[in-house]
């Protein structure tokens, strides 16, 4: 891949933006090859978590500009197809049903955001500076909005898209669009412990979490709600998850993903 690298180790799979010289800005290379690179992490059943980081100074710049400008004085069709794969490799990311993690350092902007957004967890190093700035260029954050709504809620994802202001990690970290912040020589250590816990828990129950997160975020607590998380809990007890998870803590040992 020209723009993209992507390694195993063991139940890890780490994917890296790798156009350092633009600040892993995106373009449809690279877009097409974090498509790829998700497809392949989520079918290979041997890995349980995925990080995605930016290699050089950035996590990711956001839209490379001459992108933009082809895409731009392309036919329409041409330029709805290419958003189209845009907005397919966010949603494939962010439904991943294995956890996935966000290493962010430097800028992270527009798409990167969104990329931080969509991730189950994005730890930031205290360098890390984010906006929405799309306007600035005349445009609008459309792709990314679901996820950074979701993350930050409607009233702030509004105000930083309005005003394209930029702010730090604390201040992302108060917002919830990260979930930690650490120092950089601490980033490894962070996300060993992470990739850690994660690996200590079913990937089968792992996978149910997210989607049952998706499946009941914003839905009233109505009949159908309740009957739905019913059906989950007891589809679960009945897995062979459940039935290993319960059997290992009352025999008191490792259940088989971590003994594996």
């Amino acid at each position: 891949m020209a723009h993209v690298r992507v390694a195993t180790e063991g139940p890890l799979g780490r994917i890296v933006m790798s156009r350092a010289e633009k600040h892993n800005a995106f373009d449809q290379v690279m877009i097409a090859e974090l498509a790829e690179a998700i497809d392949r992490l989520g079918r290979d059943a041997s890995i349980r978590v995925v990080v995605l980081a930016g290699e050089g100074k950035s996590f990711s710049a956001g839209a490379d500009l001459d992108w933009m400008r082809r895409n731009a004085e392309a036919a329409p069709a041409e330029n709805l197809a290419d958003a189209r794969c845009f907005a397919a490799m966010l949603k494939s990311f962010h439904e991943l049903a294995k956890p996935t993690i966000a290493l962010v350092h430097g800028a992270a902007y527009g798409g990167g955001v969104g990329l931080t957004a969509a991730a189950d967890f994005a730890i930031a190093t205290p360098d890390a500076q984010f906006a929405l700035s799309e306007v600035k260029l005349g445009l609008v954050p459309a792709v990314i909005s679901p996820y950074v709504i979701a993350a930050i809620g409607a009233r702030a994802a509004r105000a930083l898209s309005l005003t394209a202001a930029r702010f730090g990690a604390e201040e992302a970290l108060r917002l919830g669009l990260v979930t930690r912040v650490v120092p950089a020589d601490e980033l490894a250590s962070a996300e060993r412990t992470l990739v850690e816990q994660l690996l200590a828990n079913s990937p089968a129950a792992l996978a149910g979490v997210k989607s049952l997160v998706a499946s009941v975020a914003g839905q009233p607590i109505d009949e159908a709600t309740i009957e739905e998380t019913a059906r989950r809990i007891a589809e679960a007890r009945a897995s062979a998850d459940g039935r290993e998870g319960v059997a290992a803590f009352i025999a008191k040992r490792q259940p088989r993903w971590v003994a594996g």
